[in-house]
């Protein structure tokens, strides 16, 4: 029939890309989103699912009767397995159990095999979902590993097909591309392009709260990951997918930041689309209120809202979690730095262990952020670290503490709510404030507590 095409796969592309209006009303800079949920599967990983397959196809290393398995926190997997339909693989898929029960039950619709793993482990534990994948295809005969952590037709994907689409439609007159960080295929793929193009392009990332990209990117060190809800971006490991050296920003949101605008984008935009989508809006938008100058903004938005609809759609779900606005009795971190200020006390990492022994006596304090030449923070230096260095170091006191510093910790913005402020202090042993890259304050659980104290007991 004219007009028809072959199969479903040729259908994946070609997707629009559409202004935004109404949440971006105190914006200067123009934002426009490309809608990837308008792929077959629902989403931009349609892209991704069909590059990886054909690539195993062509390298022999997935044939008839094969057996695609993939660790996915569901938009590869659906890609994969719509593409794996059309000739006829099979494919089983783990998921971490933070995922929502739609994107579950679509990939079994496809016939595909689902394995639920914990969330909340190390990337390195035998239950969590990057190793139960890796011993599915040590047991399964015929087996190919997707991978797209670690595989180099994921980023190509993007390179091959958003990219050049996007340029296409666009004839290059965009200052700045954002996205979400995951496994980095659309930031390295498009950024890629785009660097080639027109080096002037700005390629930002949107990274989530307790993943790891935010405090590498900014200092280079690898601080400890921690839960957060929001699905399909952030990481606790580093792929190798990720080319962060083409990234030009970095900007941090918080779960309800991107539930907000998830809920905002579907209901005054009419763009149906999921959490992610909401997450690299709500950074586009920070990222243009920095500008000294309007500039067009372009943003991808990976997938689409019927996947998300028993969360960040239900009310009962975000009031449960904390989310709705009239639910947020207990603040932020901006009400704990205010109702309980402290004087931020650093120290320069070129400063010496004598000195920072002194200012931690001085102070009564266990541990100190440290800053580098342009007075940004690089990490903390506390107690332990300095009475591990004298144990080595017996007598060194002029040693500068640069080399001692730490990543036991993590980095929250003034917007952080206090209800995700106590997971975090599971995982962490101090927070960092930060906002703009400017060190704002550090908390410890004594503050927390004292701030949850004051507002949950009447006065006297």
């Amino acid at each position: 029939m004219k007009g028809a095409v072959a199969d479903v796969t040729q259908a994946i592309g070609r997707t629009p890309i559409v202004k935004l209006n109404h949440v971006v009303e105190d914006i200067e800079s123009e934002i426009y989103v490309k809608v990837e949920y308008m792929n077959p599967a629902g989403s931009m990983k349609d892209r991704v699912g069909l590059n990886i397959i054909r690539d195993a196809e062509a390298r022999g290393m997935l044939g008839p009767g094969g057996t695609i398995i993939e660790a996915t926190s569901g938009n590869t997997g659906a890609g994969l397995a719509m593409v794996a339909a059309t000739r006829g693989y099979k494919c089983i898929f783990v998921m971490p159990d933070k995922m929502s029960q739609e994107k579950i039950d679509a990939l079994r619709a496809y016939g595909s095999k689902v394995v639920v793993c914990p969330t909340a482990v190390e990337p390195s534990d035998p239950r969590s979902y990057y190793s139960t994948a890796r011993r599915l295809v040590e047991e399964t005969p015929g087996a190919f590993y997707a991978n797209q952590y670690h595989n180099p037709a994921n980023p190509e994907a993007h390179y091959l097909s958003t990219a050049p689409e996007i340029w296409e439609q666009t004839e290059g007159d965009f200052d700045a591309f954002v996205g979400g960080m995951g496994t980095g295929g659309t930031l390295s793929g498009c950024g890629r392009y785009f660097k080639e193009r027109n080096p002037d392009i700005q390629i930002v990332g949107v990274d989530p709260i307790g993943s790891l990209y935010y405090e590498y990117v900014k200092t280079g060190r690898l601080t400890k990951a921690f839960s957060y809800y929001v699905e399909g971006i952030g990481e606790d490991f580093l792929p190798s997918t990720m080319n962060l050296d083409i990234l030009d920003e970095v900007v941090q949101v918080d779960d309800k930041e991107c539930f907000s605008m998830t809920r905002a984008l579907v209901r005054r935009e009419g763009i149906f689309c999921g959490g992610s989508c909401g997450a690299a809006v709500m950074g586009a938008i920070k990222y243009a209120r920095e500008l000294k100058e309007p500039k067009k903004i372009l943003v991808l938005l990976p997938d689409n809202a019927q996947k998300y609809l028993s969360k960040i759609f239900n009310d009962d779900w975000m009031r449960s979690n904390g989310f709705l606005e009239e639910d947020d009795e207990t603040g932020t971190v901006a009400h704990i730095l205010k109702r309980h200020p402290h004087k931020l006390i650093t120290l320069d990492r070129l400063t010496s262990v004598r000195a920072a022994i002194n200012t931690l006596k001085q102070n009564g304090i266990s541990q100190i952020p440290v800053l580098d030449e342009a007075k940004r923070h690089v990490g903390i230096v506390s107690e332990i670290d300095l009475l591990n260095f004298l144990v080595e170091h017996e007598g060194d006191l002029d040693h500068p503490i640069g080399d001692l510093v730490s990543s036991d910790y993590a980095t929250v913005t003034p917007h952080t709510r206090t209800t995700l402020l106590k997971t975090i202090f599971n995982d962490a042993k101090v927070c960092l404030v930060v906002e703009h890259d400017r060190l704002l304050g550090l908390l410890t659980k004594i503050d927390l507590i004292d701030y949850l104290a004051s507002v949950t007991t009447p006065a006297p």
